[in-house]
């Protein structure tokens, strides 16, 4: 098998209080008068990871850990502010499934619209529309505005527009908890579909069932710093010791004793 992915030492620097976030006459207001501050913080710090062809990654960590920020940059919608990754072949995200919809528009014209940013043709699109409302449940609403769904029937059209294609290398973030236990169970089910496929597939969960279930490697990150890599049940024993309070991240190490695994 091939590398699919290689990152090395990623990070990813993030500024706050610049004129961006102030707006312009402010930030001249702030210059003159020498009150003028910026904060950086390092929403990714130091991340190396490889993926053969074919693995899934599963990346754990609290909310703030970086995770998401990680993801972008492997979906190259963010460039790392150092570090290189590479990703080879075709890449889907499934990234912030909620945005992109207008909410006067239809829920078909809102598939038609989704579908061409996701960079659908017109064709493809027509090809699957059945499909994709079918899967999604939602053929009473496919003329309704938009607006009118709960959030839930919202995540699950997008969820089934997105889950459209047969990419070498797939990026899911978050996006199996979406809708209800059902729609979960069919999402999770057409996951591992296109996993079978052969594709490399990097997961984003908080449910670490969900990770030993799927994945075959973990990636654990705290404040952006990557704590360990490895095999996925090791890993999660390891993170799950640590939730349970049986451990320190200190330097990235658990308590061996108590985890029940060498840590080397």
């Amino acid at each position: 098998m091939g590398i699919a992915i290689k990152a090395e030492n990623i990070a990813i620097r993030y500024i706050t209080g610049d004129f961006k976030d102030i707006g312009l006459k402010e930030y001249v207001m702030r210059k003159l008068t020498r009150n003028y501050h910026v904060k950086e913080f390092m929403a990714v710090d130091g991340v190396t990871f490889e993926l053969e062809e074919g693995d899934m990654l599963g990346i754990i960590g609290s909310n703030g850990a970086g995770k998401s920020t990680l993801l972008k940059a492997v979906a190259g919608i963010m460039v790392p502010t150092r570090g290189t990754i590479n990703a080879y072949g075709e890449v889907a995200a499934l990234l912030e499934l909620g945005s992109g919809f207008d909410g006067d528009l239809s829920v078909k014209e809102n598939a038609y619209l989704r579908g061409a940013m996701l960079g659908y043709t017109k064709q493809f699109m027509d090809d699957k529309y059945s499909e994709i409302i079918d899967f999604a449940g939602l053929w009473e609403f496919e003329n309704r505005p938009f607006k009118q769904l709960s959030s839930g029937m919202k995540s699950r059209l997008a969820f089934s527009i997105a889950s459209m294609v047969n990419p070498d290398i797939l990026i899911l973030d978050e996006v199996l908890s979406v809708g209800d236990g059902a729609f979960q169970t069919k999402s999770a089910e057409k996951m591992r579909e296109i996993i079978s496929r052969g594709a490399t597939t990097i997961l984003v969960s908080h449910s670490l069932q969900q990770i030993r279930e799927l994945c075959n490697k973990v990636l654990w990150l705290d404040h952006g710093r990557q704590i360990a890599f490895g095999e996925a049940q090791e890993i999660c024993d390891r993170y799950e010791f640590y939730l349970q309070g049986k451990g320190d991240i200190g330097d990235g190490n658990i308590d061996a004793t108590s985890a029940g695994c060498d840590l080397g």
